[in-house]
């Protein structure tokens, strides 16, 4: 299973040209730009690792893409994303993420079934990640 978050996560991996070039348009857009990283790729876990501090003040793609090669050497089998904030309107909002890393394999989800008082039924998803049990031992 392919995790689908954020930007280009339906197109094959980005090389590091490309990161670079998308690097390059969240700076000339005055953009902060932060690295993050988790092994709960859950959709509703949306406050992933942060992996040092973002960098604000930085604006030189090669730093930035030095630090992406920092935190994949530093956690390979976790997910990495760059996270692109925009301060312009008086608060930091999110306005570009994408993965940049990916563990080489991803565990997908299921679904969770459960019946509670007067026939009603409710589904949540569960990240196999968070079971200890190797794959091909989950279902």
């Amino acid at each position: 299973m392919r995790i689908t978050q954020g930007t280009f996560s339906f197109l094959p991996e980005l090389t590091d040209a490309q990161i670079s070039a998308q690097i390059e348009y969240c700076l000339g857009r005055g953009w902060a730009l932060a690295v993050e990283y988790t092994d709960d790729p859950h959709p509703r876990n949306t406050f992933w690792e942060m992996f040092g501090m973002p960098m604000f003040d930085v604006r030189d793609a090669a730093a930035i893409l030095m630090e992406v090669n920092n935190c994949r050497a530093t956690f390979p089998q976790h997910y990495i994303r760059l996270v692109a904030s925009d301060a312009t309107h008086g608060t930091e909002s999110v306005v570009l993420s994408f993965i940049v890393n990916r563990p080489a394999s991803e565990p997908g989800f299921r679904l969770v079934r459960t019946e509670e008082a007067g026939r009603t039924v409710r589904y949540c998803i569960e990240s196999y990640a968070v079971q200890a049990r190797p794959e091909g031992a989950r279902y």
